[in-house]
């Protein structure tokens, strides 16, 4: 009786498309939230993501049949797409959302890529995505995908190593405490941390050959999911400037300024 033929791995790369990690943030002025009109970029989390599912089929060459990235926002979004097919990645889907729409919250986003899982007819083996987006800072949808799954999660990965055969990914993830392994089946969602990798630049040729690979549009609705967000932001202000300091010339002179500022000392 022959072996049967290990299956190809297929994974699955969400992305976010949030402000450039380089950009000064500003309070817009009806103080709803900050000013969006500047420059955007791939969450550099979800870039790590993107690098990391690329390193994986260059490691096991034949054994990765497909790379699929999968944002969720507005028209602008497709930039962020093109981006992760010129680093290497096979086909990408975009769920749009209008422009002026919220920013869609974890939850929402873990129920729209369940959704997206459940259509692929080939399966989905890996899921990759940055550990957190810099503008929300949630860290959330990687840790709420697996629940709704009931799959297999690392977090926080440094390191990451698949084995299709055996058909288990042993990550090496950062804790407090220094470092923890673990040896996770298939399928499994990973979220990257900063030292897992240093992401490529696409390169002029695959940034044209880019523009020719598939981007597969859908919409929430098409999905089944209501992306409506359960948390209202009531007011958004800037934290406080800092007040310079100032120089004492002695333990009198410090006091006696501690004694102006009202602060008085117990005695022990």
């Amino acid at each position: 009786m022959r072996p049967s033929a290990v299956r190809l791995l297929n994974i699955l790369v969400p992305i976010k498309r949030a402000v450039d990690y380089a950009v000064k943030i500003r309070v817009n002025p009806e103080q709803t939230g900050i000013d969006l009109n500047v420059k955007h970029s791939m969450n550099p989390f979800d870039e790590i993501a993107v690098e990391e599912a690329v390193r994986i089929r260059e490691r096991l060459k034949d054994a990765v049949k497909s790379i699929k990235v999968v944002t969720i926002g507005p028209p602008k979004s497709a930039e962020t797409l093109r981006t992760a097919l010129a680093m290497g990645a096979d086909s990408a889907i975009h769920v749009e959302i209008p422009e002026s729409a919220p920013a869609p919250e974890p939850l929402g986003v873990a129920k729209t890529l369940k959704a997206l899982i459940e259509r692929q007819k080939e399966g989905v083996d890996v899921v990759i995505l940055g550990k957190q987006a810099i503008d929300d800072d949630a860290g959330q949808t990687g840790q709420m995908l697996a629940g709704l799954m009931g799959w297999s999660q690392a977090t926080f990965a440094s390191k990451v190593e698949v084995d299709p055969e055996q058909k288990v990914a042993n990550i090496t993830r950062e804790v407090d405490g220094g470092l923890e392994e673990l040896r996770c089946k298939f399928p499994v969602i990973i979220t990257t941390d900063l030292r897992l990798n240093e992401p490529r630049y696409a390169s002029l040729p695959n940034i044209m050959k880019a523009k020719k690979k598939p981007v597969e549009k859908l919409t929430a609705a098409e999905l089944g999911v209501d992306l409506t967000p359960r948390l209202e932001t009531i007011k958004v202000t800037e934290p406080p400037k800092r007040v310079g300091g100032g120089k004492v010339a002695n333990v009198d002179e410090l006091l006696a300024r501690l004694k102006e500022a009202g602060v008085t000392g117990k005695r022990a």
